[in-house]
Parts: C-alpha cells; structure tokens; sequence
C-alpha cells in the first residue's frame, strides 16, 4: 500500500492506516522531539501526543508538498505549544550584537555526539531557537510567529546560544589538549 493510500485511510480513521503511518514516521519525528525536548521522556511524550494530533489534523494535509514536511510541521508546533503553555519558554528579550549567522569550529576532533549533548543541555529557550534556526532553517520572522516574540529576541536568543555553545567547545577543546598532553 502506498503513502497516498495510507494517508486517505488514515483521514477516514483506519487503526491499521494509522499504525502503518506511525511505523514509517515513527523515528524521524522521534528525532525532531528530541531536538525540541528536555530529554528523552519529554521526548517519547511529545511524540505521542504530536502523533495523536497529526491524526486529528490529517484532513489538513492537501497532498501538496511531502507528507514528512508537513508532520514535521505539525510535531514541532506541538512540541512548542506544549512548552509555551506550561510556561517553559519564557524567551528573553537581550541585547546581545548580532554575531555573523555561522559559527565555525576549527576542531576535527569535535564529534557529532559531543556537539549534539551541548545542544541539548542549552536552557529551553535557546536551544528551541538555535534549533528553529540552524538545525531546521527556520528565519527569524517565522521563529518570531512561532514563539510569539520579536523578531530581535530570536535573534538575541540565537547568538546567545551560539555565544554558549562557542565557550563549552573551547573548554572542551582545552580540556582534551590536557588529556592528551599526559
């Protein structure tokens, strides 16, 4: 059975159609939770309500653009309006200057699961930007409607996570030349 067909199952309230969606999105949209959630629990709960509410919204879904996109879409608002109600994204409105949109690291020996647990454990507002920004290539404007904020605190909030993350990768890079030095 084709995506197509599973789709229009599901938006007729198939269970199978539903399991088979679940099967096939299950670890991509677990991976975008993730990238939105404190940890792994919040995570694993964030997916599940993401998913019960694509169901719900899946007559939305036109077959314009990917199904994936669109789920994507879909999970990360959840996830998002979940954290703006419990209060857990209280953005700050900061003057930091803007810094330039990229930040390079001149270090072969960073790995991706050292840069990846940097990430997560930015406080809740900043990764939520970084990961709008950088990881899901989200503007500042479409962030800013997101979040219900302005367009400047995003942009404070992203150079504020990169201004973060710069000071761990350069601890842990003076940190790995003593390792190394014994």
């Amino acid at each position: 059975m084709g995506l197509e067909q599973i789709i229009h199952d599901c938006q007729n309230n198939s269970i199978k159609a539903q399991e088979q969606l679940y099967r096939l999105y299950a670890s991509k949209l677990f991976a975008v939770c993730l990238k939105y959630s404190r940890n792994y629990a919040d995570a694993q709960d964030n997916l599940q309500d993401g998913f019960l509410l694509i169901f719900k919204k899946i007559d939305q879904f036109r077959f314009q653009g990917s199904f994936e996109g669109w789920a994507k879409r879909v999970m990360v608002n959840n996830v998002l309006q979940k954290y703006r109600t419990q209060g857990v994204v209280e953005l700050v409105n900061e003057n930091i200057p803007d810094e330039e949109d990229t930040m390079e690291i001149e270090d072969d020996n960073i790995s991706m699961d050292f840069l990846l647990a940097i990430i997560q454990e930015l406080p809740d507002r900043y990764r939520m930007v970084f990961n709008l920004y950088v990881t899901d290539g989200f503007s500042h404007k479409e962030i800013a409607e997101m979040l219900n904020i302005t367009i400047g605190t995003s942009k404070s909030n992203l150079a504020r996570a990169r201004i973060i993350l710069k000071e761990k990768i350069e601890a842990h890079k003076g940190n790995t030349k003593v390792h190394s030095a014994k």
